[in-house]
């Protein structure tokens, strides 16, 4: 009887080695130059991440080996893949800027995730002190795919991009989470109707839909944060004024 019992702990870490193969297989794409292949594969990485940690929840096999193999996947999948897809996709030709944006990505990265580990432990967070790391990374492979699907070649703004997103992810700008949306009866309409209007776009323009719906998540922290900043300015000039 006992046997079953272990065997089940296996099922969410291979989800998580679902998810480290994925963001190999998007490395090696990256090195053969197909940039396409190698975002999809990032994306493909997302859904297996997503999967492991609420596989564990549902089964009841949370484990501290499990969160520091996720933590160790994330880095791989969700940090060094996207990393050297935009290296290899237009950095190389920007000499040593293209590797430290690529470089500074990572190390960010591993900083988010550190901090995501400390600070939160096996508690379910409300919101987010920086953008997630996997955020970060969709974000990137949705812009590679956009710039591949209407031939951009104004190639700096991706790296600005890359640059940005990984200042957002050790920031301490809050985000959203949405492991814990209030479903009750007067929420759970407005809900529905948001998921399935969403699935519809993305369904019909899914890189162009997945572009707004990520770079508005993005924006929209650093745009409630900066309007925070300029409030606090305000009462603190008011103070000195009185």
């Amino acid at each position: 009887m006992k046997q079953p019992k272990q065997l089940i702990y296996i099922l969410p870490n291979l989800f998580t080695a679902g998810g480290i193969f994925s963001g190999m297989m998007s490395l090696i794409m990256s090195s053969e130059g197909k940039f396409e292949e190698a975002a999809w594969l990032i994306l493909l990485a997302l859904i297996f991440d997503g999967l492991d940690g609420r596989v564990a929840r549902l089964t009841n096999t949370t484990s501290k080996f499990g969160m520091e193999y996720d933590s160790l996947a994330d880095i791989v999948s969700f940090g060094v893949a996207p990393a050297m897809l935009l290296y290899q996709y237009c950095g190389v030709e920007f000499g040593r800027f293209g590797m430290v944006v690529s470089g500074l990505y990572v190390v960010f990265g591993a900083i988010r995730l550190a901090r995501f580990n400390v600070t939160t432990m096996e508690i379910e967070p409300s919101v987010f002190i920086g953008v997630p790391i996997p955020t970060a990374a969709v974000f990137i492979s949705i812009l590679v795919l956009l710039y591949e699907k209407y031939a951009i070649t104004m190639y700096l703004p991706l790296l600005i991009a890359m640059l940005f997103t990984a200042g957002l992810m050790v920031s301490n700008i809050r985000y959203p989470s949405f492991k814990k949306v209030n479903l009750e009866k007067s929420n759970f309409i407005k809900v529905l109707v948001a998921l399935v209007i969403s699935a519809s776009l993305i369904f019909i323009y899914p890189i162009e839909s997945l572009t707004v719906v990520i770079g508005g998540y993005l924006f929209f922290g650093f745009v409630r944060a900066s309007i925070y900043f300029m409030k606090q300015l305000r009462k603190g000039k008011k103070k000195e004024d009185s």
